[in-house]
């Protein structure tokens, strides 16, 4: 067989090879690829397609509505909403305050439970995790007993001592709702940064130690840097999900006249949308997602140098 021949055949197998393997991998893939494209992607562009359409009548006030392209008109009305800006306003307060505080307090627990002299360390690792298996509605409804002023133990423990806390107030309700979040979702970020100080090597504290290094030094010159990424990461999430804070507000709203239908950015799109206005309430959330994005990437362009991502 000549040389030519057997380079053919050779193509030949292997391209019948190729075949089955991509099948493979289609088979793999497919299971991920649909329900991302029918579930997200789908509503994600039926969406923005919504926002760009405004409802409009024929012959007068009586007239039949229908639906008409309106350019960026619902953007315009949205970014001319007080309420809108308003939302964004105490999201914006809500998060340069409450993020850093969880991701603190994150970072401080897994540190202690990373210590060498800590004992019962699953325990303890366990008992920070559970809060993020309750669901969020939950975690707000618990709380919201504990803030109720005549359910709340802890209002009656206070007023025991002479004071009167009024956590549902006007200039208290949105750190209540801050609370509930940092419960609920410290354990989580603490996991994370946890996870990234189990895989240093111990040898780095070896090194450390022989230098003279306590283990403060070691925590905040050694572990800290290198887990940076991880901080990032948490922090990145942290963003996302301040901006996407909808249950916590939503159930003490159900007990406190401080927080109205319009409180955060998705409760105002929520509201909007239960006012049959698809098309306005499809622009707040795309005005929404555009936020979210920007920030989320600029603050990885700020600290990606800095961390090594």
């Amino acid at each position: 067989m000549t040389d030519l021949a057997v380079t053919a055949a050779g193509g030949r197998r292997r391209r019948g090879v190729g075949r089955p393997r991509a099948v493979t991998i289609l088979a793999f893939v497919l299971p991920f690829i649909l329900p991302f494209v029918l579930f997200y992607l789908v509503p994600v562009a039926y969406a923005v397609w919504q926002s760009f359409l405004v409802v409009r009548r024929t012959g007068g006030e009586y007239g039949t509505l229908y639906t008409t392209f309106g350019g960026f008109t619902q953007y315009a009305q949205a970014l001319q909403n007080s309420e809108f800006w308003g939302s964004i306003g105490r999201i914006a307060l809500f998060g340069i305050v409450q993020v850093p505080v969880m991701l603190f307090l994150a970072l401080a627990m897994a540190l202690l439970l990373d210590a060498p002299m800590l004992k019962l360390k699953s325990f303890f690792r366990i008992a920070a995790f559970m809060p993020y298996a309750v669901p969020g509605v939950i975690a707000a409804i618990m709380w919201a007993f504990l803030y109720s002023p005549q359910l709340s133990p802890v209002v009656e423990l206070f007023k025991g001592i002479g004071l009167q806390p009024d956590f549902l107030g006007p200039g208290a309700v949105l750190w209540s709702a801050a609370n509930v979040s940092t419960w609920l979702w410290t354990g989580y970020n603490m996991l994370i940064m946890f996870s990234a100080l189990q895989a240093i090597p111990p040898d780095l504290y070896e090194a450390a130690r022989l230098d003279g290094a306590s283990d403060w030094a070691i925590a905040w010159r050694i572990k800290v840097p290198i887990i940076a990424p991880s901080i990032v990461l948490t922090t990145v999430f942290s963003i996302i999900g301040t901006l996407q804070l909808y249950a916590e507000p939503a159930v003490l709203r159900q007990i406190s006249s401080n927080i109205s239908s319009t409180f955060t950015p998705n409760m105002l799109a929520y509201a909007v949308a239960s006012g049959n206005n698809y098309q306005q309430a499809a622009a707040i959330s795309v005005l929404l997602a555009v936020i979210t994005f920007v920030l989320s990437v600029g603050f990885m362009r700020l600290t990606s140098r800095r961390v090594g991502l």
